[in-house]
């Protein structure tokens, strides 16, 4: 609808085409008269005095308009409908095979959730609810192979032969295609994200839209899209690819991501995830998928995944996958009988710079260590928050304890906390740390170089880590200060280097 109109149109010499209308309060009864005779509307002078409104007779053209309009939309109050027919989350096996160590074989966690992925597109419930978004080439991401197994959807079909067209997974539009391949244009795949996780509300259609990204081009490109998605209380998965400051090496200060984590957490009701290993991934997606579209409940997930290929564990006996989405677990206990203590938490792709780290304190310091992987600092924080209004408000009752005071209960610290984005993070849950707490982070714009350095540039390598769990040891007198100056010299950390 294009409307040819003025700003005011109606209000006549108090409103009308003039600049100031926005700051027009209110109208005297010689404006209201105007606007009666002006719109003919039949109501007398003391009814204009008295603010009444006007109702057209029940059988008058306008009403009828009306009730004929209103009884095609459904009724006259309109509702939103909150619940559709609920999907099984697909079956355990698919999850499960992510839980196995990888072997020899190293792999990043965006392949890993493609990998996921392709499983879940064999399951017959679930292969046509997956609405796959891409706002650039998929080939980044290792996603050729939806080429030829589902297609891009074009509505006029493929119309070119595609440069690689020799290639088994060869670029496929068709009209039925199912991924959604935007071009470089991440307003439009957000927008396409938002129709398709509201689709149960507006059509009674439950889908999975899955819109995987450069992460630094998500939440700071579009944020006021994702907003608007928490508001239309939209169900999907923002997939932030090759995410973390250091992690996307060389790409410099334009694509180096250190905090879409932190403005993800501005939305209430976005859930966001850090994940380290393909089994803490597998646990978090499934989880997603139970929560938005079994239980339907109006989330969103945000998951970060790398581009750095590694080696993955299976998942440690005795790790409870409520652990894992609570946000922390403890992933290893390294227990040499040595002269301290200390407790390192990491996420996402700093998590094997911390165990590399715990290593060296063990075997070339003599400190012991326990190592948690956190996948979430944001939800560590929401619970915390929640269990201290709770106690705020019950003052007659014995105070619960955040599942950060549970698991750090009998440990002793201090504690030392480092990710591949910006302090604000971890820093989110200092108020619960019972200790001295010690946040490493990659404050600053991103580098072009290489992960290596850019770690250490940074200061979130292994060695930085255990520098500052040394410098922080000597400071709670545990152990004696030339330890700590030693190791300086030893790591070619200098002190008057500009913070990053």
């Amino acid at each position: 609808i294009i409307a040819k109109t003025i700003k005011g149109y109606g209000m006549g010499k108090s409103g009308e085409s003039i600049n100031t209308t926005h700051q027009q309060k209110k109208l005297d009864v010689n404006d209201m008269y105007y606007f009666r005779d002006r719109f003919n509307i039949p109501i007398t002078d003391k009814q204009v005095e008295n603010l009444e409104f006007y109702k057209p007779d029940e059988k008058s053209e306008e009403i009828q308009y009306i009730k004929e309009r209103r009884k095609q939309l459904g009724g006259f109050i309109p509702t939103r409908r909150i619940k559709t027919k609920a999907l099984k989350t697909p079956a355990a096996e698919i999850f499960e095979s992510s839980y196995l160590d990888s072997g020899d074989r190293e792999l990043s966690t965006t392949m890993a959730l493609v990998s996921m992925l392709t499983k879940i597109l064999r399951d017959k419930e679930y292969s046509s609810r997956l609405v796959p978004i891409i706002p650039d080439e998929a080939r980044t991401f290792g996603m050729e192979g939806f080429f030829q197994k589902i297609g891009i959807y074009a509505h006029e079909g493929q119309k070119y032969e595609p440069v690689d067209s020799e290639q088994l997974s060869s670029y496929r539009e068709d009209k039925s295609g199912q991924v959604l391949e935007e071009g470089i244009t991440e307003a439009g795949a957000m927008s396409s994200w938002i129709a398709a996780g509201t689709s149960y509300s507006n059509h009674n259609i439950e889908m999975i839209p899955i819109y995987l990204f450069y992460s630094m081009f998500g939440f700071q490109r579009i944020g006021d899209f994702a907003w608007a998605a928490g508001d239309a209380q939209c169900r999907g998965f923002l997939i932030g690819a090759t995410s973390g400051r250091t992690t996307l090496a060389g790409e410099g200060l334009q694509h180096q991501d250190g905090h879409s984590l932190v403005m993800a957490s501005t939305i209430p009701n976005c859930v966001t995830y850090d994940p380290t290993f393909s089994y803490e991934l597998a646990v978090i997606f499934e989880d997603g998928l139970k929560r938005m579209h079994e239980k339907q409940e109006n989330v969103f997930y945000y998951i970060t995944t790398l581009n750095e290929n590694y080696k993955h564990p299976a998942m440690p006996k005795g790790v409870k996958k409520e652990d894992i989405l609570k946000g922390m677990y403890l992933f290893k206990e390294i227990n040499n009988k040595g002269k301290t203590k200390v407790q390192l938490l990491g996420s996402g792709a700093i998590l094997n710079e911390v165990i590399k780290a715990a290593e060296i304190l063990s075997s070339d310091f003599g400190i012991d260590a326990d190592i948690w992987s956190v996948t979430s600092f944001n939800e560590l924080r929401k619970d915390a928050i929640e269990i201290e209004r709770k106690n705020l408000l019950n003052p007659d009752k014995k105070p619960e304890k955040t599942y950060i005071e549970k698991c750090f209960e009998k440990r002793t610290g201090p504690f030392i906390a480092a990710t591949d984005y910006i302090r604000t993070l971890s820093e989110g849950i200092r108020n619960y740390v019972p200790g001295t707490y010690v946040t490493l982070g990659t404050d600053g714009f991103g580098r072009s170089d290489t992960r290596k350095n850019l770690r250490k540039f940074f200061e979130v390598n292994k060695e930085f880590i255990v520098y500052s769990t040394l410098s922080t040891l000597v400071k709670e007198q545990k152990i004696a200060s030339k330890v700590a100056t030693d190791a300086m010299k030893k790591y070619n950390i200098d002190p008057k280097k500009p913070i990053p």
